[in-house]
């Protein structure tokens, strides 16, 4: 029972995490994230009450180069629209801890919890601990000499989300005992591959949300005019490493290659899986593909229609489940798929 409790925990906040980042993508797009110029971790859970805390927040916000050169003659009203993202997405941030925390406490009162999952659960809340200052961090770089937060930390922002959610999945997937596939050296390299370029993939997603690139060369699948643009439009910056990260063309441009490289990684994984008859494996393949697809169009009618919300909400959500479908094809690879469920189950039962 308490196994079971443990893996219903981990469930409600891996899908909270997630939602955290849809808010956050939502945040983004609708340019509300500077809308609160202060971090009050706990008195900040409060919105404000009054006509007059509400003219103070907006007055607060009248202060940042945001206001003052994009926003300039925005009503009460309009900033109320703004607040209200940024306040539910920090909201959710501090569900999320309560979420985590609290059941946490109880099962180490409870002694539930073997050594080696207490460790990882403690680090995991670190990550989550850290990813508020993060949080902060990202706000801070947009409210002095900028009109927006910036990319670099944005994506870092993003980056560790997506990695807590990862090291949840994880845990959860050694918390569910499920037979080890029959190792297959090519399709263990092709899977963490596809792992490692997924997560490079959704960097650059987060650099292209920073720099609003999705706004620009809105054509497919030509790119400013053709298959490949041209070296000295891709490279404009020197030092010349500096376009993947501030060259709006260059980096939309990687994110596209990365895209079709995750694609063909997951064709070639699926004809490999399917010709080596990998069982469970192959069938895994087959749901990694067709998300990779379903991430591809979306990412493509994203594009073609300057980025809507809902489609550019649609495009962020299935990357999350790629990545989730992606995480339980690497586990059925992983010793732990055989080795820790039944250590955990049997302590759980000892301390039941």
């Amino acid at each position: 029972m308490l196994l079971r409790a443990v893996r219903r925990w981990l469930v409600a906040v891996a899908v909270l995490i997630a939602a955290m980042v849809l808010v956050g993508g939502a945040t983004r797009l609708t340019e509300s994230g500077l809308s609160i110029v202060e971090w009050k971790p706990v008195t900040g859970t409060l919105p404000p009450l009054t006509d007059g805390a509400w003219t103070d927040a907006f007055e607060a916000y009248k202060t940042i180069p945001q206001y003052r050169e994009i926003n300039r003659g925005m009503s009460l009203d309009e900033f109320k629209t703004i607040f209200w993202w940024e306040w539910s997405h920090r909201l959710l941030g501090r569900v999320i801890g309560a979420a985590y925390l609290l059941p946490f406490l109880w099962f180490l009162w409870r002694g539930s919890l073997p050594q080696g999952l207490r460790r990882r659960l403690w680090v995991i809340f670190g990550l989550g601990a850290l990813q508020g200052a993060v949080g902060w961090w990202m706000v801070a770089s947009g409210l002095t000499h900028r009109v927006d937060v910036s990319q670099y930390r944005l994506a870092v922002h993003l980056m560790l989300a997506l990695i807590i959610f990862a090291a949840i999945v994880w845990t959860l997937l050694d918390l569910s005992a499920r037979p080890r596939e029959a190792s297959q050296r090519r399709l263990k390299i092709q899977t963490h591959v596809l792992l490692a370029v997924l997560f490079i993939q959704l960097y650059f997603g987060a650099l292209v949300a920073g720099l609003r690139a999705g706004r620009s060369f809105n054509t497919w699948p030509l790119i400013d005019g053709a298959l490949v643009p041209d070296a000295s439009r891709l490279f404009l910056e020197q030092p010349w490493w500096r376009n993947f990260f501030d060259n709006v063309l260059t980096v939309q441009f990687t994110h596209r290659m990365l895209a079709y490289t995750l694609f063909a990684l997951a064709i070639a994984h699926v004809v490999d899986a399917v010709r080596l008859k990998a069982g469970g494996i192959a069938n895994g393949a087959l749901w990694i593909a067709g998300a990779v697809t379903l991430q591809a169009a979306l990412g493509i009618l994203t594009l073609l229609h300057l980025v809507p919300i809902p489609l550019a909400l649609a495009h962020q959500g299935a990357a999350i489940v790629l990545l989730t479908l992606v995480l339980h094809q690497a586990h059925r690879f992983s010793a732990h798929s055989t080795s820790v469920a039944p250590a955990m189950a049997n302590a759980f039962g000892r301390s039941g």
